[in-house]
This record gives C-alpha cells, sequence and structure tokens, in this order.
C-alpha cells in the first residue's frame, strides 16, 4: 500500500507514475475522501478542546457551590456529538483505506516505461541455444512416449491444466526441490522453511493478492482459508505485525510449497502440455531488508535465482519489466526466460521483484535500525528460484537427443541415484 502522506503532499506526481503502469488514480476521489477525512479530525478536535475547556470550568463552579446541570447538560450534547463523528470518522477511514488498498506500487525510477511486456528490456543472455541434428519436440509430445508425463489421465482425475508425471519423470521433480533448496540453503544464506499451504485473507491482504484478484485464488468454502498460490504469502507474512531489528537484515527464507492458482483472464493460453497450471511446484526465495539496501538486494536476488539455471546449464535471458508489466505490489521486476527449443522461445521460468515498502505497509512490517531510532517499515522482495514444473520441461526439451531419450544434467545426477539418461519406461 501506498504511504497516504506521500499522496497528499505528491499527488500529481503519483497520478503520472502510475499512469506509467497504465493504471489511472481518481485523484477527485482521493482528495474527496482525504478531504473529508480531515474535516471531520478538525471538528472532532474542536469539541474535544471545548470539552475539556467546559470540564475545566465545571470543576471550578463546582468548588463555588454554582449549579452546572445546565453546562452538564450541554456537554453531554457535545460527548454524543464526538462519538457520532468519531463513527463518521471511521466509515471514512474505512473507505479510504478501501479506496488506496486498490492502487498499484509506484514503479522504481529504473524500471523502462512501457504498457506491455513487449516493451520489457533484456539485461543479458547466459548460454547458447542448443543446435540439433533434429527438429526437436515440445515437452508434451517428448514426455508422454517416455512413460514420465500423462495428461490424458491427469485431465480425467481433476481437469485441464493439472500435472501427472510418473516414474522419474516425478523424481526428477523431486531431485530439482532437493536440489535447488540446497543450493539456497546451503550455498547462498538461505534459511528454510515448510509454511503452511492455505493462508488467511489477512495474509492474502498483505501480499496484495486481495482484494483485487480473488479471482485468481481457489478459496475453501466456509472458511477464511485460501490455497496460497505462492510460497511468498505465508513467508511475507511471518512477521507481520511485528517489529524486526535492523541488526539482523537481511533476512533470506526459501520455502518449497504447492502453488495453486486458477490462472482466470489466461484462457487460450499455453493450453498444450504443462507449462501453465492450476497446481505446480515451486522453490521460493523471501528477503526482508533496510530500507537502504533493497535494490543492491533485488540484484543479489536475481543471481541466485539464475545459480541454478547455471549449474544446469539450460540457456536463459534476463529481462526487466517494463512499468506497465510489473505486478500489483512491484516497484522493480526481473523475469529470467529459459530457452524451450520445443517452442523456440524463451518463456519465463522466474520472477525477481523489489517491493520496497508497499506489502509491510499492508502487513505493518516494521524494523528498528541499528542504534535505535524511530522505527521503519522494512522492504520486502521475492523470487522463484525456481518454477519446479517448468525447470522440468526446460531439462527436457533441453537435454533431448535424437532417439527420444533425455539426459539428465550432471549437476542433478547425485540426486538420482548417478542416472543418466532417462530411457523410455512402461507406461502406466
Amino acid at each position: 500500500m501506498l504511504d497516504l502522506a506521500y499522496l497528499r503532499e505528491n499527488i500529481e506526481a503519483a497520478r503520472e507514475r502510475l499512469a506509467h503502469r497504465g493504471f489511472s488514480l481518481d485523484v477527485e476521489t482521493f482528495q474527496r475522501l482525504d478531504g473529508e477525512r480531515k474535516g471531520l479530525i478538525q471538528e472532532v478536535e474542536r469539541l474535544r478542546r471545548l470539552r475539556n475547556t467546559a470540564s475545566d470550568e465545571i470543576s471550578r463552579l463546582v468548588r463555588e457551590k454554582v449549579d452546572v446541570s445546565e453546562k452538564r447538560n450541554e456537554m453531554k450534547l457535545v460527548s454524543q456529538q464526538i462519538k457520532d463523528i468519531d463513527e463518521s470518522l471511521r466509515t471514512i477511514e474505512e473507505k479510504l483505506f478501501e479506496f488506496a488498498s486498490t492502487i498499484p506500487n509506484l514503479p522504481d525510477p529504473s524500471v523502462p516505461i512501457g504498457l506491455t511486456e513487449e516493451q520489457n528490456a533484456e539485461v543479458r543472455r547466459i548460454g547458447e541455444p542448443a543446435r540439433f541434428d533434429f527438429e526437436p519436440k515440445a515437452h508434451w509430445d517428448l514426455c508422454p512416449p517416455l512413460g514420465i508425463l500423462d495428461l490424458e489421465r491427469a485431465a480425467k482425475i481433476a481437469g485441464a491444466r493439472f500435472p501427472l508425471l510418473a516414474g522419474v519423470g516425478a523424481r526428477v521433480e523431486r531431485a530439482l526441490i532437493n536440489f535447488m533448496l540446497d543450493i539456497h540453503t546451503k550455498e547462498r544464506g538461505y534459511r528454510e522453511i515448510l509454511p503452511p499451504f492455505m493462508a488467511n485473507s489477512k495474509s492474502l491482504f498483505g501480499t496484495g493478492q486481495l482484494p483485487k484478484f480473488e479471482e485468481d485464488l481457489f478459496k475453501l468454502r466456509d472458511t477464511d482459508y485460501y490455497l496460497i498460490p505462492t510460497a511468498e504469502v505465508p513467508v511475507t507474512n511471518i512477521y507481520r505485525d511485528e517489529i524486526i531489528d535492523g541488526d539482523r537484515m537481511p533476512i533470506k527464507f526459501t520455502a518449497y510449497t504447492p502453488c495453486f492458482r486458477s490462472e482466470a483472464g489466461s484462457y487460450g493460453k499455453d493450453v498444450r502440455g504443462i507449462f501453465r497450471v492450476h497446481q505446480f511446484n515451486k522453490v521460493e526465495l523471501v528477503k526482508f531488508t533496510r530500507q537502504e539496501d533493497s535494490s543492491a538486494e533485488l540484484e543479489s536476488l536475481v543471481t541466485d535465482a539464475e545459480e541454478i539455471l547455471k549449474r544446469l546449464m539450460i540457456p536463459y535471458r534476463v529481462v526487466i519489466h517494463s512499468t506497465g508489466d510489473m505486478g500489483f505490489s512491484a516497484a522493480k521486476s526481473y523475469d529470467l526466460e529459459v530457452w524451450l527449443p520445443g517452442q523456440k522461445a524463451y518463456r519465463e521460468i522466474s520472477s525477481c521483484s523489489n517491493f520496497e515498502d508497499f506489502q509491510a505497509r499492508r502487513g505493518n512490517i516494521r524494523y528498528r535500525p541499528s542504534g535505535g531510532g524511530k522505527v521503519r517499515f522494512a522492504h520486502t522482495l521475492n523470487g522463484s528460484g525456481l518454477a519446479i514444473g517448468r525447470t522440468w520441461i526446460a531439462m527436457m526439451e533441453n537435454y533431448q537427443q535424437q532417439d527420444g531419450t533425455v539426459v539428465i544434467p550432471e549437476a542433478l545426477r547425485p540426486y538420482l541415484d548417478g542416472l543418466s539418461v532417462i530411457q523410455p519406461e512402461t507406461v502406466i
């Protein structure tokens, strides 16, 4: 959530910056609600001063044996006015809060201006796409004959956009999870978290999924529980309504969770295979930093996510989002996009974002600077380190051979008992 004091003092600058995101800030509504709030505060403060002055006068008159019944009756009316105005003030503040909760984050000045993903900018490219002596297959054609992917039975069990992996396919998924967690915890300094796979509405509000993006979530009937769309939600909310010791920062967590998304608005996109599904596994990276450190921590977060692809020797590129292509809560975002030879395209496998104090304001996550001083809102960051299913796809497509088998990257073999090649298995 944006700082309302910033909006009051910089409303035109905020309007212009938000317009770069394609968001039209309703300045008139904000100023009306904020003006009503200010007027009510001034009036209730005036009445309280009047009541306090009258209270002192009544006390004096009582000591002087003067009848104060009329004065007390007047103050009863004033007290009722104060109560009524307080109620009106709460209503206006709730409306102002609801209004502000739907405003996206301000883009960082370093973000390229643009309204679509076509205006994203490539930062760097690592690895050259492999050249095949044959026409490489997409994973939906390559993997079913190996007996490791069954899309038809997944659809029978649950419906479209669900994966069913078998045999070595399932083992590779599990191996990738452990491989990523080991690198992030043993080499990159993250502490592993195994959070709940459900979260309440307050948690989802804190990270920005609610109220605006409820249609993207799966909610459990007659409860306040939602299946998490990403580990970002439970892990970021670890420190909700808490004050962190600034000397501990940056705090770095990594978590494996399944993720659940309705993919509302994506109908017709990626309908083949398991690139865009309702349920998938992911290893997430989350950071809590001091305000002055978050820009540098975003760059290192991207490097941490890149390390996985470098170890697996999968070609990829880093892209910075334009202002209009960023997520609701982000101030600055990078994507890692892997090369998929079967699709002849780079596709997203990780998004790494700096939210600055946007999520911290929504979740009341603060820290006390070193040496004391005024408590400040933390900066939060997160990124996929990586999406497991998309890494699985990238591995299969990039390491396929002409005979339909798939070579296992050397870095992953210790997690598969030394297995080096995926051979055809008996189908389910």
